[in-house]
């Protein structure tokens, strides 16, 4: 089974659309996801019988997707977000490793079921925790951070945001930050 299927395409007026599909084994459920990026998206779901008919469902999506237009978003084309809490100490604590898991499932989740990208990995550097995200919108991937963690109470005074383009990851500028500051730094 080939995991996740997410295609993008701009509609007339310009916005980025998204579709997605995957197969949920615990469930036996063909499982699609659509939507305007940066807004909830709506879901379906279809019990399949086994994998097999899933692999034929997902063979299905891809085709019609490419029929609509759709196509995956190369990694060129996205953008690298970075979410970035200060930390007391240089390697992190047990609580900044407990504030790494719980904002890392909160943003694969938020971002995902908007269709704003992936949380590629996090890091722990120079007192700071990094989540890097690839995102194909950056503007709204930021709103979208800044929305989670604010909202699973996840120490939004201590969040900072970074982006750059994918080719590029050390030009990252600063889209958000708690004080005054003029820069991001990793």
């Amino acid at each position: 089974m080939s995991g996740i299927i997410r295609v993008y395409k701009r509609d007339e007026e310009g916005a980025l659309q998204f579709r997605e599909a995957w197969f949920d084994e615990d469930y036996s459920q063909f499982v699609m996801n659509h939507g305007a990026v940066g807004h909830q998206s709506k879901t379906d779901e279809t019990d399949v019988p086994d994998a097999g008919a899933a692999e034929r469902l997902m063979d299905a999506f891809a085709v019609q997707c490419a029929e609509d237009g759709y196509a995956e978003l190369p990694e060129e084309e996205q953008f690298w977000v970075v979410a970035q809490y200060a930390l007391k100490t240089k390697e992190g604590t047990s609580r900044d490793r407990y504030l790494e898991e719980k904002a890392k499932d909160a943003l694969i989740s938020h971002l995902a079921w908007r269709g704003l990208g992936v949380v590629d990995r996090t890091e722990f550097s120079d007192s700071k925790l990094n989540i890097f995200c690839l995102c194909p919108d950056v503007n709204k991937a930021v709103n979208a951070i800044k929305v989670c963690i604010r909202g699973e109470d996840l120490d939004f005074t201590k969040l900072s945001i970074g982006a750059s383009p994918f080719s590029d990851p050390t030009a990252l500028k600063l889209k958000h930050s708690p004080k005054q500051a003029a820069s991001f730094n990793l």
